[in-house]
């Protein structure tokens, strides 16, 4: 997946999928910014739309990642002491080692 320009946002906009039904637009701009899925020779908006719900949620949530700045607070448990924390997930965007990087940072945690 690569970052989105404006162009890739305001064609999404004038699809007249989109114009007909809101709801086509992640449709529409994830066709236009993912380069690859597995073997398949393109990513057209037949193939995203296709995709179960659960993938079509990780590929937006990578897109907004990737072209946002802001950052994300997630709780998590420690998988060695169950204690909780928070941590601090940097924009995909952001990182020098490419969009399958995730910086975290933790914040804070419940036990001392």
């Amino acid at each position: 997946m690569r970052l989105a320009t404006a162009l890739d946002e305001i064609e999404a906009l004038e699809d007249v999928r989109v114009q007909a039904n809101e709801a086509y637009l992640p449709v529409v701009l994830l066709s236009r910014v993912i380069l690859r899925l597995g073997e398949l020779p393109a990513v057209t908006p037949q193939v995203v739309e296709r995709l179960f719900a659960s993938d079509m949620a990780y590929l937006e949530d990578m897109y907004m990642r990737l072209n946002t700045q802001e950052n994300i607070r997630l709780g998590v448990v420690c998988p060695h002491c169950s204690g909780t924390f928070e941590v601090q997930v940097t924009s995909l965007g952001t990182t020098s080692l490419g969009v399958s990087a995730l910086g975290t940072t933790a914040l804070g945690t419940d036990e001392e």
